[in-house]
């Protein structure tokens, strides 16, 4: 690793000491201080020009951008699967209801008006292909859509 542990500034700190002596070693260190500080701000200059020079800020909108985009991407297709499945939804309904009316439809006396039973002729025969019939029509009955959540 790269990285000056406590130990190490140590050692440096107690050679810089023998070497210099304590009169010298405070103006040793303000002198490296200020040339570490000059580096570092030169250092960050050219990090800046180099950056200027690709356009990184351009990038970094860019990908900015595009993150957005993804992510409005994602909401429009959600938007979509749902409007679908509301679609579906509403066919199956509508097909049962379409179902029903047929089934209510065909279960009256139209063609038995001689029989010996007296029938109200408003009222639809019930039969067991009849009943069963609704049975299944309103077993496959979709539930109401939630609403979705916030």
């Amino acid at each position: 690793m790269t990285g000056v542990g406590f130990f190490e500034i140590l050692l440096i700190g107690v050679v810089g000491l023998l070497i210099l002596g304590p009169d010298k070693l405070p103006g040793a260190l303000r002198t490296m201080a200020l040339w570490i500080g000059r580096f570092r701000r030169s250092f960050d200059d050219i990090k800046r020009d180099i950056e200027k020079e690709i356009g990184a800020d351009d990038i970094r909108r860019q990908l900015r951008n595009e993150a957005i985009m993804d992510k409005f991407q994602d909401g429009k297709k959600q938007i979509t699967d749902t409007v679908n499945s509301a679609k579906k939804q509403t066919d199956s309904l509508k097909q049962n209801l379409d179902l029903k009316q047929q089934i209510l439809s065909s279960g009256k006396p139209e063609a038995d008006k001689t029989s010996s039973d007296k029938t109200n002729l408003n009222e639809p025969a019930v039969d067991a292909n009849t009943t069963e019939n609704l049975a299944q029509a309103k077993a496959t009955e979709l539930p109401e859509p939630k609403e979705p959540k916030a």
